[in-house]
């Protein structure tokens, strides 16, 4: 057996959690992030959901003021060394450059574990200002590559990997999150080593340090990369520098772009193991996109705050990402998460299946059906996945010979959470529009 890399340990199984942008975008603030965290403790941690993550622009304190997505050229908080620090006007306990410590203790003394988003690359305030690198002789200006930049936020510059100092100055943000107490760190604009054809290696250059800078920062931490579509011939990179890698752009409540994520799965499905898992993003249950509310009129009307996927629809979601082995974020803001929201996230057969699982594949695939099977690996039970994919309410099959089984094998319904008839050579299910049924064969 192969021998698990130091990274692999921090994330042996798929990390579930919650993440700020769905609802919040880049204006999240300390109280919300709370709330949603101590949600967390009460309802979901029993259920192995444990990371809260704040995503981008927690170092501008004016996000979401002035607009809704990003502010151009916005003034960020650095200290002296050019690094990101959390705002006090939106993260009172940062005050005094305390930065995210006090936050982290307060959500591990839940139990729960505190992540990060961030940018790749550095902050254009310190190439500007000239700052000086952490440790180095070497200032901003003198590491940064300006013609890498990213193309729908204006806030970072690229690290030329070729000039002394730009290691170190991942180094330097690593051993300050470090202090701080982060678990989780989802680092943006790189993930698709395609994008940046100025040179077509800087990303990939940009993860190595990365990851070299955690793996020395005395910290375990989770490494995800955003956003995709990842590229496949690149897995290898991936798996050797990451945890996690999006597998997709930005993942919203459309049932187009849940269709699309079953070719996505398929084509990512061997890449999946313990510390490498391909990332199908966060998952748009209950109420989202709060940040939008007060900016309904420029945006061309009143807002949809509930998901619009149907119920039918988030079970299909929630049945391919766990059958699949995707990472779990769960974009809603918890505290309002009706009966439906919070059984859908809670069920502990679906859990498990998504905890356990081995060798999930697809053995099934038309235009109007799919079917996917994964194996437990403690107790060697066959789940299966049917899936619905028409817009008329259709049975959905699949032969046992092509899981691999015979005879007659014992059927338990996963969301049904029952124990059907055994069945002999096929299974068989009845499923509305965009419906799905997950079943444990044993």
């Amino acid at each position: 057996m192969q021998e698990m890399k130091k990274k692999d340990l921090a994330a042996l199984t798929p990390p579930m959690g919650w993440n700020s942008w769905d609802c919040f975008g880049n204006a999240v603030n300390e109280g919300q992030l709370l709330a949603n965290a101590r949600y967390m403790k009460e309802y979901l941690l029993p259920f192995g959901w444990e990371y809260v993550v704040c995503d981008i622009q927690w170092s501008e304190p004016h996000a979401g003021e002035k607009e809704p997505y990003y502010d151009p050229f916005a003034p960020l908080l650095l200290d002296e060394y050019g690094r990101q620090l959390p705002a006090p006007e939106r993260f009172p306990s940062a005050k005094e450059g305390q930065g995210f410590r006090p936050l982290a203790e307060r959500i591990h003394e839940m139990g729960l574990k505190f992540g990060i988003h961030i940018m790749r690359g550095v902050p254009r305030l310190a190439v500007h200002r000239q700052l000086p690198v952490k440790g180095t002789d070497t200032t901003y200006d003198e590491i940064a590559h300006p013609s890498s930049i990213c193309r729908w936020n204006s806030d970072m510059y690229g690290i030329d990997y070729t000039k002394e100092g730009a290691q170190a100055y991942y180094d330097s943000i690593f051993e300050l999150y470090a202090a701080w107490g982060v678990d989780y760190v989802k680092v943006d604009d790189i993930c698709n080593t395609n994008a940046y054809p100025e040179d077509p290696y800087s990303a990939e250059r940009e993860i190595e340090m990365i990851r070299k800078a955690i793996d020395g920062c005395g910290r375990t931490m989770v490494l995800s990369l955003s956003p995709g579509p990842a590229v496949i011939g690149k897995a290898w990179h991936l798996r050797e520098n990451a945890n996690l890698w999006r597998v997709t752009d930005d993942f919203w409540d459309d049932w187009k772009l849940l269709l699309a994520m079953f070719e996505r799965c398929e084509v990512w499905e061997r890449q999946v193991s313990p510390g490498c898992w391909p990332d199908c993003d966060m998952l748009p249950v209950g109420r989202l996109r709060l940040n939008y509310v007060k900016w309904a009129e420029r945006l061309g009307g009143p807002v949809e705050t509930w998901t619009k996927f149907t119920e039918d629809e988030q079970v299909t979601m929630m049945s391919l990402w766990c059958i699949f082995r995707s990472p779990l974020m769960v974009g809603a803001h918890l505290p309002d998460n009706d009966e439906f929201t919070l059984r859908l996230l809670t069920n502990p057969e679906i859990l498990r299946m998504h905890r356990f699982g081995t060798d999930a594949h697809q053995v099934l695939r038309t235009p109007e059906s799919c079917a996917w099977m994964s194996r437990d690996a403690e107790n060697g039970a066959v789940y299966l996945a049917l899936f619905n994919l028409s817009d008329e309410r259709a049975a959905v099959s699949a032969e046992l010979e092509d899981l691999g089984l015979s005879g007659s094998r014992h059927v338990r319904d996963l969301w049904e959470r029952r124990t059907l008839a055994d069945v002999i050579g096929r299974i068989a299910a009845e499923l509305p529009a965009h419906g799905a049924a997950v079943f444990a064969l044993s």
